[in-house]
């Protein structure tokens, strides 16, 4: 008699709390709007899902901010690190059909690679890349400023890239690894991991207005520029075109289409009655299988503790009930996917506004009103918006602590086998700093202390202002090396004419 009182007792709570789902979602409208009024937000979109169909779907503002174009359901947006995600389903499908095991070393599938370690070659599996427990941790400026022709080629910096965190027992979030993760795929299925997206999870799961290129987006009817704040006021920026690391920030995508997304992992691997993963992945994919932050609760109102990461998914604990989510990033979009298992519905946000945590905010809100813990009261929150990257003027020499040579002596090539070559120039009395992407201005600091800074406007990918130390040989004074503030700091040796 206690199993049946127990069995009713839960029908009873999911039968009202699908009725309440609804009932929670009333003036959610206003809710938003005002939310993206304090925000100075250009346009959003918004989509819900609850018990595997959508319940929710709207958009709000502009897609075009010029032309006054309204953002709808199906405008696609930038959806950055949101892709890593994607990335982990595709490991999942191929394992699934067999080309690969997670359990294995990368090296098994990608010819030669070898980590900078012998502790990383003998213990890294495809596992540790899924959950960022490779100890790899931030490489972007390697592929960013020194993008190679191919991932595999990117493979071959391994050896002579640092690394940052203890393999195996500790997080340290990784793009580069994401980046390894295509490279894999894309090796057992010798498809691109373009072409094996599409195939293997846009196609199946009806994702049509969703792509991998800039390209093929801005052909599209409705999709959105991208927005930054600054000083107060929205600024159309320039689109962020991925290379290297597609497999970690490359897909666009709309409410919509994300939706669908949402439901195939709140079903646990199957979209409507198609098993795509096997339901021990998409478990093991939302479980904490590495811990970032295990700490306690320090105060009884605290939303989110207990903070993990699956399989391209974040876990947490969230005003008492477990919460998988993920934000993603790129220049002028930011992004956020929510997802609660347990209670069976999920949230996707997307925004041409960067620089900003109104995905969050936004996201947060929804969910209180989803678990019926609003109290009937407006959202309460800290705003978090900051400027974006403009250029400023170049200062001249420091005469006070002037350069210990003469600006064409700091000039030639440097080389760092992880990285790559740049090239030191002078023109009009300044140095200028030129990577295989980017070329920027040195300004000086003093004596051989210089920081770079971009001549033009560039995508909102990075902070573009990196300090640089040019060492001089004690043997005879001569310029040797050069010295970049990134991953510790990387030495580039000066290349002999």
């Amino acid at each position: 008699m206690k199993k049946i009182i127990c069995v009713l007792t839960l029908m009873s709570f999911n039968f009202s709390f699908a009725q309440n789902a609804n009932e929670n979602l009333k003036e959610i409208d206003t809710e938003i709007e005002k939310i993206m009024t304090d925000y100075k937000a250009v346009g959003i979109s918004v989509a819900i899902v609850k018990d595997g169909k959508i319940i929710y779907t709207k958009g709000y503002g502009f897609r075009d901010l010029e032309n006054k174009l309204l953002v709808t359901p199906n405008t696609i947006f930038g959806i950055g690190s949101n892709t890593k995600s994607f990335t982990a389903a595709l490991i999942g499908i191929l394992e699934k059909e067999g080309k690969l095991k997670i359990d294995e070393k990368p090296s098994k599938y990608i010819p030669h690679l070898e980590f900078s370690t012998d502790k990383m070659n003998n213990t890294v599996t495809i596992e540790d890349l899924l959950d960022h427990r490779s100890g790899l941790g931030s490489l972007d400026g390697s592929y960013i400023l020194f993008p190679a022709k191919n991932r595999f080629d990117l493979m071959d910096r391994l050896p002579y890239l640092k690394q940052n965190a203890e393999p195996k027992n500790s997080w340290r979030y990784s793009n580069f690894g994401y980046i390894m993760l295509g490279a894999i795929a894309e090796q057992v299925s010798q498809k691109s991991w373009d072409d094996l997206i599409k195939e293997k999870l846009l196609t199946p799961l009806k994702m049509d207005n969703s792509n991998t290129s800039i390209g093929e987006m801005v052909k599209q009817k409705d999709f959105s520029y991208p927005y930054g704040m600054y000083k107060g006021k929205a600024q159309k920026l320039l689109f962020q075109i991925p290379n290297n690391d597609k497999p970690g920030a490359a897909i666009n995508s709309s409410a919509n289409d994300m939706a669908n997304w949402l439901r195939l992992w709140l079903n646990y691997g199957n979209f409507e009655g198609k098993d795509i993963l096997t339901k021990d992945f998409a478990k093991n994919a939302m479980s904490e299988k590495a811990i970032i932050d295990g700490n306690p609760p320090m105060k009884p109102d605290q939303n989110n503790f207990l903070f993990g990461y699956g399989y391209g998914w974040n876990t947490q604990i969230f005003k008492g009930h477990y919460r998988v989510a993920h934000e993603g990033g790129v220049s002028g979009f930011s992004s956020k996917m929510v997802l609660f298992p347990a209670e069976k519905f999920g949230i996707v946000v997307l925004t041409n506004q960067q620089n900003t945590d109104l995905p969050s905010t936004i996201s947060s809100m929804i969910s209180i009103r989803m678990l019926g813990l609003d109290e009937n009261k407006p959202y309460q929150y800290e705003k978090e918006i900051y400027d974006i990257y403009k250029p400023t003027p170049v200062k001249s020499i420091n005469e006070q602590f002037k350069p210990t040579h003469s600006l064409d002596d700091y000039c030639g090539e440097y080389t760092n086998k992880g990285y790559g070559t740049i090239e030191i120039t002078k023109e009009n009395n300044n140095l200028y700093i030129t990577f295989p992407a980017f070329k920027f201005v040195l300004e000086h600091q003093k004596f051989d202390n210089f920081i770079s800074k971009p001549i033009n406007e560039i995508p909102q990918q990075m902070n573009p202002e990196f300090d640089f130390k040019f060492n001089l040989d004690y043997n005879n004074g001569e310029i040797k090396e050069l010295v970049m503030d990134i991953q510790g700091g990387v030495v580039f040796k000066k290349d002999k004419n």
